[in-house]
């Protein structure tokens, strides 16, 4: 599985839930457990019903993340020049490709360990950092992924991740812009909307993986 897919699945399992008075990395540990355990219990009937993958994606992963600040950041400039309109359209299909890509990952979780650094934060801040390491089954090097949440009134948020220094947002902004910029929002929107339609009944291909970027 590649760095970034795998990554993907691990954001899935660190994501916030109903503990908004909890520090970013209890939050973490609380969720990894349960989501590891929907997946052990459930991943024959995940395997043979996307619909059943995805709500339950749906229902315990992504609820907490800040779509609208990764689709700012992914669209850069473009979210500028966007309508409201544009941007909500935007917003909507590119948390839907989240959801695909984050349930083909969670179907090849594989009993890796996780393994998270100290933690950090002082009283009152608002933005904090869950730092771990993903030790794999085959005895490579172990992969650093970094989380990065912000404190909102209804909790704390995803709003970015780095792999190995790599952040996935900036990853997507690499992809995005170029296709803003050579087909339009509109149609970019458009493309996205077919793809999520298409995987909700099971037809779609894996969905695509940002190109690898070193830039931060």
């Amino acid at each position: 599985m590649s760095r970034f897919v795998f990554a993907l699945l691990l954001l899935a399992l660190t994501s916030p839930v109903h503990a908004s008075g909890s520090p970013p990395d209890q939050i973490a540990r609380a969720t990894t457990d349960k989501i590891i355990a929907l997946v052990k219990e459930n991943k024959d009937d995940y395997a043979k019903d996307s619909g059943k993958l995805f709500a339950m994606v749906d229902e315990h992963v992504l609820p907490y993340f800040d779509f609208r600040a990764m689709s700012r950041t992914v669209l850069g400039r473009y979210w500028r020049e966007a309508s409201e309109d544009q941007r909500k359209r935007f917003t909507s299909e590119f948390r839907d490709l989240l959801v695909r890509t984050y349930a083909t990952a969670l179907l090849k979780y594989n009993d890796e360990r996780i393994v998270y650094q100290p933690f950090r934060m002082t009283q009152g801040d608002r933005t904090a950092t869950v730092r771990s390491e993903v030790h794999r089954r085959d005895g490579g090097p172990p992969i650093s992924i970094n989380y990065s949440f912000y404190q909102t009134d209804s909790g704390w948020k995803v709003y970015d991740m780095t792999i190995e220094g790599a952040s996935l947002v900036t990853t997507y902004q690499s992809t995005y812009a170029q296709r803003v910029q050579k087909e339009g929002i509109d149609k970019v929107i458009a493309s996205l909307a077919r793809d999520n339609k298409t995987a909700t009944v099971g037809k779609s291909p894996a969905p695509e993986s940002p190109k690898k970027s070193a830039t931060k």
